[in-house]
């Protein structure tokens, strides 16, 4: 049932949006692409690291058509806790699969998507690849209040999938604000604050989200661009007492400090 709510509730906000949205000059009407690779010191999935706190290397690729875009993001994982000995089956892999389009209605540009997440394996005598691989539904929203300076907010829907996810609600919202340039160097100060609230079902009983059914998430740092090459300087922290969550996933969402860096090829 929230499955169907969530695919109705989508598509007629793609056809409110389509028929609002700027019509797009012959010029805007092109294909586009574009190619980054990306090195971090941790990958954290909503505030909870994915790679045991360790580091990570990924890929995005795009290719976009007027409003609509393709995008395909590919990454290093290891979400089990070395401490415990206990493996959840996800990695080495995550492949994400990204369709949607990039309206915009007035001031505000939209962002409406569907995801689908596909992770490698571990044990595979456990599950398969397609058993914890999922899919999720992006409804996204900014706004430029004034010169330098973006507000948005997101919403992610996940159906309920059996093994692989049960039914979870996820809200954001960020800002962005430009800081003065100094030399070759441009900086951006950006922040996120999200709250993930997710069912339960007959695998997860007490809780999606490392044995919990709600928590809140942020984050906060500084991107620094420099050409096509760019350097991220972040803080990230969760509302999850670890102490309550089974001691399987200890230390992977407590407040840490994250450092990435990268480069854009394309175009």
């Amino acid at each position: 049932m929230f499955g169907r709510k969530v695919t109705g509730g989508l598509f007629a906000a793609g056809l409110a949006m389509l028929a609002t949205a700027n019509v797009a000059s012959a010029e805007e009407r092109q294909f586009g692409y574009s190619l980054t690779i990306t090195g971090a010191s941790d990958y954290l999935f909503r505030g909870i690291s994915y790679t045991n706190n360790s580091p990570t290397a990924n890929v995005y690729q795009e290719v976009t058509y007027g409003i609509a875009y393709l995008g395909l993001w590919t990454s290093t994982i290891n979400y089990k806790n070395s401490d415990t000995g206990y493996e959840s089956g996800l990695g080495p892999w995550e492949q994400d699969i990204y369709l949607g389009i990039r309206p915009t209605t007035g001031p505000v540009s939209w962002d409406l998507a569907a995801f689908y997440y596909l992770y490698g394996n571990h044990a595979p005598t456990k599950n398969s690849v397609f058993d914890t691989s999922y899919l999720e539904f992006k409804i996204g929203a900014t706004t430029t209040l004034r010169q330098g300076l973006t507000v948005g907010a997101t919403v992610w829907l996940t159906p309920d999938q059996g093994y692989a996810a049960t039914d979870n609600i996820s809200v954001e919202g960020t800002v962005a604000y430009d800081l003065p340039k100094y030399g070759v160097f441009a900086p951006q100060f950006t922040a996120l604050v999200g709250w993930s609230n997710s069912g339960t079902n007959s695998t997860y009983t007490d809780g999606y989200w490392l044995g919990q059914q709600e928590y809140a998430y942020w984050n906060a740092g500084v991107k620094v661009n420099v050409d096509k090459y760019f350097m991220d300087f972040r803080y990230s922290g969760t509302s999850i007492d670890e102490n309550n969550a089974g001691g399987l996933y200890k230390g992977l969402a407590d407040d840490r400090f994250v450092f990435s860096a990268g480069v854009n090829l394309l175009p």
